[in-house]
């Protein structure tokens, strides 16, 4: 009965090691390139809050000094 109730320990703690382990690193991740399309989109993004900018300067100018 005790041998029996060792082995049952010993397979329940390998079991439970083997059920929940983490699955292991891809060794090369697929990248996703930064280019064409995305490249455009970041410089109008960048191009659209100069011009709000320089368009909230304008603005500010014109109300002159309070």
């Amino acid at each position: 009965m005790r041998l029996f109730t060792f082995l049952l320990t010993l397979i329940f703690f390998l079991t439970n090691e083997v059920i929940f382990a983490q699955p292991a690193l891809p060794l090369d991740p697929n990248q996703a390139p930064i280019d064409g399309g995305l490249g455009l989109l970041a410089a109008a993004g960048g191009a659209y809050a100069y011009k709000k900018l320089k368009e909230k300067k304008k603005g500010e100018e014109e109300l002159g000094p309070e």
